[in-house]
């Protein structure tokens, strides 16, 4: 192991990303943890938790930021305890750690024996989730998203947006420039909200490398699968993304790609934990177990246009933004043919149910329910009775 090159391609990492001076919302969080345990920032490839990294390193003296996948690593206890004795470094921020075997166990006996705080990153938090050791107490995960609208906003306009709640949203307590803020809001949900987007001209070229990587190089690190697997993984993803968004489930899962539902849960289990797409419990009365599968952004427009994406692209953008929030989200479901809203927001007895829609969305769905709780997120700035513009969410504190 050699430590000196570790040392220099630490040197090259920080030289290299000094052009950004910028940081994500969540660096904050990083700078300002506090006790001994470890921090996991787990998020999909393209993020942006590479360069956050060495951001924050280059900021901190006593650190050293490491690209596990560039290296080869026979013992990091071994590795941590020479560059913290020998060198003084006590920070240490460990890229894309899944690609080591055995991890989980080297970070658990750094922990217990050396006086060394680790950052380090996964592309593929099922690697985590699922791991064969007790980390609860020693790591503490943190979850890195793609853009928010407003905080695509901040890095590709040089705009700030103030923060509002949905009370806010429901009760027209926002701001002008809130409203100001929606011009951008079809360049964002175009595929703008991966921070590579800043510089890399070709999104989706981007986007279609990074979605291969992860199916056939991240997701075989954590589940023995064939080959052929592996391809039935890739056209699972090609069918959501090219279907219509509502009845996507297990069922039409197993029975379009000619799989059992226990593969279909799988893949679908595997694709929600590497950051592909999401899942939706089901909440109503008289509704199959099954959950509502949509996409992460935006992962939809390597299958169609925008035009023909958009219906979906609402939706994923929604569920996305509610996720990031930490807000809990339900699709609801009644008996078939009965018209009903789309989803429901459970989040501290707050509860809304919502309707997702373009402009002529109505209120159809809403017979019966109490339009005190109801809101219809649509395109546009339209906000009359209980539409609202549907780039507000992208503004949630």
């Amino acid at each position: 192991m050699n430590i000196n090159k570790i040392i220099e391609f630490h040197n090259q990492a920080l030289e290299k990303n000094c052009k950004y001076s910028k940081k994500r919302f969540i660096a904050k969080d990083l700078l300002n943890d506090r006790g001994k345990h470890f921090v996991g920032l787990i998020g999909a490839r393209g993020v942006g938790k590479s360069v956050l990294f060495k951001q924050i390193a280059r900021q901190k003296k006593d650190s050293i930021y490491i690209s596990i996948d560039s290296i080869e690593i026979d013992s990091l206890y071994e590795l941590v305890k020479n560059l913290s004795e020998t060198y003084q470094y006590k920070l240490f921020f460990l890229d894309e750690i899944h690609y080591l075997k055995g991890y989980e166990r080297e970070l658990k006996t750094i922990y217990d024996f050396l006086d060394v705080k680790i950052y380090f990153t996964s592309s593929v938090s099922l690697s985590l989730y699922e791991s064969a050791y007790d980390l609860s107490r020693r790591v503490k995960i943190i979850n890195i998203y793609p853009f928010s609208y407003r905080e695509y906003l901040s890095f590709k306009k040089n705009i700030t947006v103030s923060t509002i709640s949905l009370k806010d949203i429901k009760e027209k307590k926002w701001k002008a420039e809130h409203i100001r803020a929606g011009h951008s809001f079809k360049e964002f949900i175009s595929g703008n909200l991966m921070p590579f987007s800043l510089e890399e001209p070709d999104v989706l070229l981007m986007l279609k490398n990074i979605l291969d990587k992860i199916i056939f190089r991240d997701i075989p690190l954590v589940a023995k699968l064939t080959t052929d697997e592996l391809n039935l993984i890739k056209k699972t993803v090609e069918f959501i993304g090219k279907a219509q968004i509502d009845g996507i489930n297990y069922t039409s899962l197993s029975n379009n790609l000619k799989i059992t539902k226990y593969k279909a849960e799988q893949y679908i289990k595997l694709l929600e934990k590497a950051f592909v797409i999401n899942v939706v419990l089901p909440k109503g009365t008289n509704v199959l177990k099954e959950p509502k599968i949509v996409m992460n952004l935006p992962f939809r427009l390597l299958y169609n246009g925008y035009n023909e994406a958009i219906g979906g692209l609402r939706e994923d953008f929604f569920v996305e933004t509610l996720r990031m929030k930490g807000m809990k989200i339900y699709y609801l479901k009644t008996k078939k043919g009965k018209k009903t809203p789309d989803y429901l927001i459970d989040n501290n007895k707050i509860k809304y149910i919502i309707e997702i829609g373009g402009k002529g969305k109505g209120i159809r769905q809403f017979k019966g329910i109490d339009m005190e709780k109801s809101i219809i997120f649509a395109d546009g700035d339209n906000f009359d009775g209980i539409k609202r513009p549907l780039f507000l969410i992208g503004f949630l504190q």
